[in-house]
């Protein structure tokens, strides 16, 4: 068994800079994460970090306004407020760190313009802004010697009235299994990407810490407002940045018409993604698409800026579509991108169980409500993560470790694999059943929903968890095994589906990414509320409501 003061979950950009923050007051911090730091999904944010800087004539407030009407008014006030508050001094403490950011000709910041924001306040590295601050933080975290328990898979929470005191590990190198105590519990373990199929995210993205925290009691709230991306690839879902459309690219359809005139007058392509992602898809349901797409155009942006800016999304266009962006315009669908929901925390990150924190994409602050806008995501990883970091470091000075935390539950997750791996005939390998839930949640949970669909996907979710319960692994043995990885992970899949189901049935509107054929309208009167999920005493998911806190923006129509 280890003990470590706070341990932290996930080593992307939410997961460092809570242990860096930590570390840096004093703490014994200790990071697990399944895969090397460095691959963490963070890696893969393309286009920018929002802040408004006052020297640049913006103002946090014009920014918080932005984010507020962005989330279709289901954001709450006060902790957007902290966030776009926060923002400028994180931006700049990232570049003195060493981040390298993208300069103007006067050698200040650059900055590009995002969707839903009417000033350009998107500091970017190129088309790699995510892969920059992650090395950058991983640098910081070598740098204090913090311990890092790399390729290791949390099986469980370790919780007893009430209280987290750590959480039960495989390291997947050897396949054993071990206890580590802690005073905290940061959880930053990312989205649930992989849950819908195709998906922008990586294979890893599988809801492991909202699975976590929801199996122990803690709420999940927002989960039905899912964020489909207008600018995916079609083969694979690969993500073509939003930097594109910041840089000045056209949407057309497939009669060279730039299409978003129609839907957003004002805004255009950079209207909010819910508003263009809803665009892409009535073009292509009703007969103006190509194959199933429509297409995103920068060939009057020129080559040199292409590649000065857009080159990583310019070779993912040449290697995935054969399409090379510099020439024609590449072919593009609405994709999954981002869960705006997750574990509900409070602007600390700490969640209804003691000890037990949550940051980043895996948790719900909430500051995204029904709709994130893009670039307001790295922020809330780095604002966030730092400030449950901050917040932890202080309450485990005064908080011991629990002397009936024994190798008990290191054990009893043993039994459980064990008896996973002896499973012979019956059953099936996991794939099959984790492409069937990707393929139904795509197909009744994107951009469009109604209440015949999401019943159809809660009926068949049914069929998947009694499927999953004679699932087989095929390698029996305790080295690397990803069979048994990837099994664990459809587990933590399938509990944050039904979250997703099951809040999507209960809002009886539409808002946000949450889009009814059957209801189209939103109704401020009985939806300006969050919808939380949470297991009750008997294992059952149980639905609660909690009102949106509102400061000083009401509700208004939404529009671009």
């Amino acid at each position: 068994m280890f003990d470590h003061d706070i341990l932290v979950i996930g080593a992307g950009l939410a997961g460092m800079r809570a242990a860096y923050t930590a570390s840096q007051s004093g703490a014994d911090v200790a990071i697990v994460s399944k895969v090397y730091p460095v691959r963490s999904h963070s890696n893969a944010a393309q286009g920018g970090i929002n802040a408004a800087l006052t020297d640049r004539g913006d103002d946090w407030e014009d920014h918080a306004y932005d984010t507020i009407k962005g989330s279709d008014y289901l954001g709450d006030q006060d902790a957007i407020e902290i966030m776009c508050r926060e923002a400028g001094s994180e931006v700049i403490s990232m570049e003195h760190m060493g981040v390298i950011f993208n300069r103007d000709e006067e050698g200040k910041l650059g900055v590009r313009s995002f969707g839903g924001q009417r000033q350009a306040r998107t500091f970017f590295v190129a088309d790699f802004t995510g892969q920059a601050l992650l090395h950058v933080l991983h640098e910081q975290i070598l740098k204090i010697g913090a311990r890092v328990y790399e390729e290791w898979f949390v099986l469980s929470l370790i919780v007893e009235d009430g209280e987290c005191h750590g959480a039960v590990v495989m390291e997947i190198r050897s396949g054993e299994v071990h206890a580590i105590r802690a005073k905290a519990v940061i959880l930053a373990t990312g989205g649930l990407g992989r849950v819908f199929e195709p998906s922008t995210n990586a294979l890893i993205c599988t809801g492991d810490g909202m699975a976590l925290a929801y199996e122990n009691g803690a709420p999940l709230m927002d989960m039905e407002m899912v964020q489909y991306h207008p600018t995916t690839l079609k083969a694979n879902g690969a993500l073509l940045s939003e930097a594109a459309r910041g840089e000045g690219a056209y949407l057309l359809n497939s009669e060279g018409d730039r299409f978003m005139q129609e839907y957003a007058p004002n805004m255009l392509e950079l209207a909010s993604r819910d508003v263009v992602s809803r665009s892409e898809q009535t073009e292509i349901n009703e007969g103006r698409g190509i194959d199933g797409c429509v297409l995103l155009d920068v060939r009057h942006i020129g080559e040199t800026l292409i590649n000065e800016k857009l080159s990583q999304i310019r070779q993912l266009g040449i290697d995935f579509a054969n399409v090379d962006m510099v020439h024609e315009p590449v072919p593009i669908r609405p994709g999954m991108h981002y869960q705006m929901g997750g574990i509900k925390t409070d602007v600390n990150g700490l969640t209804n169980i003691m000890g037990l924190y949550a940051a980043g994409e895996t948790a719900c602050v909430s500051v995204h409500g029904g709709n994130r806008l893009g670039a307001n995501s790295l922020l809330d990883t780095l604002v966030f993560g730092r400030r449950a970091g901050d917040h932890a470091s202080n309450v485990v000075r005064s908080r011991q470790h629990s002397d009936a935390i024994t190798d008990q539950y290191a054990e009893r997750e043993r039994n459980r694999l064990q008896e996973m791996l002896n499973r012979n005939g019956g059953g099936e390998l996991f794939g099959k059943i984790r492409l069937d839930l990707g393929e139904a949640m795509n197909t009744h949970l994107a951009v469009y929903r109604d209440q015949q669909g999401m019943e159809t996907a809660l009926e068949e979710l049914k069929g998947l968890k009694t499927r999953y319960d004679r699932v087989i692994v095929h390698d029996k043995g305790k080295t690397f095994n990803t069979n048994l990885i990837f099994t664990l992970e459809l587990g933590f899949m399938l509990d944050c589906a039904e979250a997703i189901i099951l809040g999507a049935l209960e809002r009886k509107e539409s808002r946000g990414a949450h889009t009814r054929t059957d209801m189209p309208d939103r109704d401020d009167s009985n939806w300006l509320k969050h919808i939380l999920i949470a297991k009750d005493e008997n294992g059952q998911p149980d639905v609660t409501y909690q009102d949106v806190t509102i400061t000083q923006w009401e509700p208004q129509v939404r529009s671009y």
